[in-house]
């Protein structure tokens, strides 16, 4: 079975930026739609962006919209998340997933629609 390896994440400062990395174990699954989503201690997960495999199509969260950029390496098997003017309100753990079925597009910030998901990697801002 597919695994999702996030990494990148740290301490920063507000403002900053950081690039975070999701490596699949398996470069040959299929994916349909790879999403990142965060969880703050006490607030359910939140969509924060994500990208529809066939036509690089990308989604932003409003809160993020301008600050994140999603993208893929197809010759390294790995999905980003570039995150720029880093915010204290942006410290959570950031997941990677990735929908490996046919989804609606309109349910890309959805969680339910991915069926793969990494451990997660913690982001910490400091004002």
């Amino acid at each position: 079975q597919v695994q999702l390896i996030e990494s990148g994440g740290g301490l920063v400062q507000a403002g900053d930026s950081l690039r975070l990395s999701c490596a699949a174990s398996e470069r040959t699954f299929s994916r349909y739609i790879m999403g990142w989503f965060r969880q703050a201690p006490g607030k359910e997960r939140e969509f924060v962006a994500g990208l529809r495999w066939n036509d690089d199509f990308t989604y932003y969260a409003d809160s993020v919209k301008g600050r994140f950029t999603i993208s893929r390496d197809n010759a390294k098997n790995t999905v980003y998340l570039q995150i720029n003017s880093l915010k204290p309100e942006d410290s959570a753990v950031y997941y990677c997933a990735a929908a490996g079925a046919p989804v609606y597009t309109t349910m890309i910030q959805t969680a339910r629609a991915y069926n793969f998901w990494g451990q997660g990697t913690q982001v910490t801002v400091s004002s």
